[in-house]
């Protein structure tokens, strides 16, 4: 019976052993094919570093966990790197974290990102990525960080955006958006940050703002082409530190009820068609 035991737990361990060793396999071809979609000169970091001769959990910008040895956050950013996203990248099935900001990066986001079911972070800032949000963003229900600043995405923003039920900061400056902002982001409970300016966004602001965004800290919306009037609801966001919807079109009276965020630190309402508050 005892020996039985025994090899039973031996074949286990030995399995576990091979669906790692398979894990990390793939994880590091994934890497590979990524490397082959950028363009690197022969100085670069990379070049050398990524390489087939080596642990992939000690290449650069490469951090794996503890417990199963998979790659877990690939952070690449401000590294000079031209190219594209290689689809390949959605096969690192146990990414927690994905920044690729600050760099010369491309193209479209590839729809096998959508794969990466336990990722948090998302950190596509300061590229040249276009093409439109594809709708699968709104899939990743374990995604905290969306932040797509200053690309050329274009298009509306994706309605199932309001499906990430844990997403806290939603960053999507300096882009082409066009539209209205989707009802369904002011239903996302969790949401810390929402930022949108610089985007030719359109609509106005629903009156009930703060109805579902108890933890906003930052609303931030310059720079736009958003109407009709502010909403006195603001008033309701009481963690509210920054609102700034400068540079818009919206009319009316600056609502009285904004006196009433204890929190706000900085508040942005010029180049508006605004006047003082009512009696």
């Amino acid at each position: 019976m005892e020996r039985s035991y025994s090899l039973f737990l031996s074949l286990l361990l030995l399995n576990l052993y091979l669906l790692e060793a398979t894990g990390i396999k793939t994880d590091q071809s994934a890497l590979l094919a990524l490397k082959a979609s950028f363009t690197l000169n022969s100085s670069h970091p990379l070049t050398q570093n990524w390489s087939s001769q080596s642990y992939v959990c000690d290449w650069i910008g490469v951090t794996c966990g503890s417990l199963h040895h998979r790659v877990t956050a690939l952070n690449i950013s401000n590294m000079n790197i031209l190219g594209t996203i290689s689809p390949h990248l959605g096969n690192i099935s146990f990414l927690v974290s994905l920044d690729v900001s600050e760099n010369n990066l491309r193209g479209n986001l590839p729809q096998d990102l959508s794969r990466l079911r336990r990722l948090k972070v998302m950190d596509f800032a300061f590229n040249n990525f276009s093409g439109e949000i594809p709708m699968w963003f709104g899939f990743n229900s374990k995604l905290e960080t969306l932040n797509l600043r200053n690309n050329l995405i274009q298009g509306s923003i994706p309605k199932e955006i309001g499906n990430l039920e844990n997403l806290k900061e939603l960053i999507l400056f300096g882009n082409q958006f066009t539209g209205s902002i989707p009802l369904s982001i002011f239903n996302i409970s969790s949401l810390e940050i929402l930022g949108l300016s610089s985007n030719q966004l359109s609509g106005s602001l629903p009156v009930d703002i703060c109805r579902r965004l108890q933890r906003i800290k930052s609303i931030a919306i310059i720079n736009n082409h958003l109407s009709g009037h502010i909403p006195p609801g603001l008033s309701n966001c009481t963690e509210l530190s920054e609102l700034s919807l400068s540079y818009n079109n919206f009319i009316g009276t600056i609502p009285p009820e904004i006196v009433n965020l204890e929190r706000l630190q900085l508040l942005n309402l010029g180049g508006n068609k605004l006047h003082g508050g009512g009696d």
